[in-house]
């Protein structure tokens, strides 16, 4: 099993991520032990060492799962990831009993592992809001030894990320005068030591990959990815992307090519993938065991193939259509919705529409058209603008699956 050095710890580059287990009836909350405990132990066999879990996955039953199945081997045989939903809707915050919960559920004293769950455009207020104290309570369970490195996630664009970066530097700063014996306690002087973003080779350049990429890694931060397969829609590709593929490496699988194309990414630390059989889980391991290894000819070939998938439009944010907007709608980040969300359904596209102040949304577009007068792609914009209010419309609020987050949670209180 390929592993590196994350912080400190021999980690393996393949992770198990808890999101997608086995579930019988196809039923979110009756998660299969039987076939989790195989597919665990598989894991651990094999030399996949690193676990991903969040308090709301599974309805709330991931982390039970998980932790029951883990149990079952010595505790210094694996690092155990979860994560504080504080990207929920809700009326207040308060880490302490969530976080008391999740070690209960997982059946541990600390997590090795605990990142704040995604950061996006409108949870950063949530995070950085003094009233909720999330930062600090979360550097005092650091202090005491109860979560052994601090991180979060994040799936906004790359202009929110750089304000969370620049947040945590300046707690850290403040935490550094304040308390330097704790402040020692965290790797890279920054009170966020890691971070885990969706990445893979479509989303290099769809959802800004690249630059989120690049914002990390010149800011020292090791990198966790998640949705490397995109929920399951690069390991499935049409005979014809196979064929384009097959032609270079025959025997690698579509889901083998994506994972491949991460782990030339030196710091890409953990791929984590959602595997819900032992068959997946057989395969995964197999490639981390000993991957071909891409050349650039065929990282290029798999970048040209990976825009084939793409079916928006050729938008290149030079924001000449916004000078024109009289309802100041952010035209750019709507297309690179309309795109993503073309792609494949999205909720974390949902998410990041909602954070959009009312007025300025794509359904606030009065089809004046000023903006394609502007345009140098020629984009039907209000056109695009009207599929994406529509796309939207049709995909469920994220206001009403927090409430049912929140009624699950409830629910699978111990």
């Amino acid at each position: 099993m390929l592993t590196n050095n994350f912080l400190g710890d021999t980690v393996s580059r393949l992770g198990f991520g808890a999101m997608r287990l086995p579930i019988i009836d196809n039923n979110q909350e009756s998660i299969n032990q039987v076939a989790l405990d195989a597919m665990v132990d598989i894991a651990l066999e094999s030399g996949v060492n690193y676990f991903d879990t969040a308090y709301p996955y599974h309805a709330n039953m991931s982390e039970i799962a998980l932790g029951k199945s883990l149990a079952r081997h010595p505790r210094e045989t694996f690092f155990l990831a979860s994560k504080y939903p504080g990207h929920q809707l809700a009326e207040t915050y308060d880490p302490a009993p969530i976080f008391e919960e999740q070690l209960k559920k997982c059946g541990v004293e600390y997590f090795d592992f605990y990142l704040l769950h995604n950061v996006y455009e409108a949870s950063i207020e949530v995070y950085t809001d003094e009233r909720w104290g999330i930062a600090e309570y979360f550097i005092e369970q650091k202090r005491c030894g109860r979560i052994r490195h601090l991180g979060f996630s994040c799936h906004g664009r790359p202009e929110n990320l750089t304000s969370f970066l620049e947040y945590r530097a300046a707690k850290y700063a403040e935490l550094a005068e304040r308390d330097p014996q704790t402040a020692s306690l965290f790797t890279g002087n920054n009170i966020m030591e890691f971070c885990q973003i969706q990445l893979n080779y479509v989303d290099w350049s769809l959802q800004r990959g690249q630059e989120k990429y690049e914002l990390l890694t010149q800011a020292g931060i090791p990198i966790v990815v998640m949705e490397p397969l995109r929920g399951g829609k690069l390991a499935n590709l049409s005979e014809n992307q196979m064929k384009q593929l097959s032609a270079l490496h025959p025997n690698l699988s579509a889901a083998a090519w994506a994972f491949e194309w991460l782990l030339k990414l030196e710091n890409v630390k953990v791929i984590l993938s959602g595997m819900s059989n032992v068959e997946q889980m057989e395969q995964n391991c197999a490639t981390f065991m000993q991957p071909s290894g891409l050349t650039a000819d065929d990282e290029a070939a798999l970048l040209a193939m990976a825009e084939s998938l793409k079916c928006g439009v050729p938008c290149t944010a030079c924001r000449y259509c916004t000078e024109t907007c009289p309802a100041q709608i952010d035209i750019p980040f709507m297309l690179e919705a309309y795109n993503d969300l073309r792609f494949a359904t999205n909720f974390t596209v949902g998410m990041q529409m909602d954070a959009i102040s009312a007025g300025h949304r794509a359904s606030d577009c009065i089809a004046c058209q000023a903006c394609m007068h502007m345009c140098p792609q020629g984009i039907d914009i209000p056109e695009a603008l009207e599929q994406l209010s529509s796309m939207l419309d049709a995909m469920p609020k994220w206001a009403d699956l927090c409430k049912e987050r929140a009624q699950a949670a409830a629910k699978a209180k111990l």
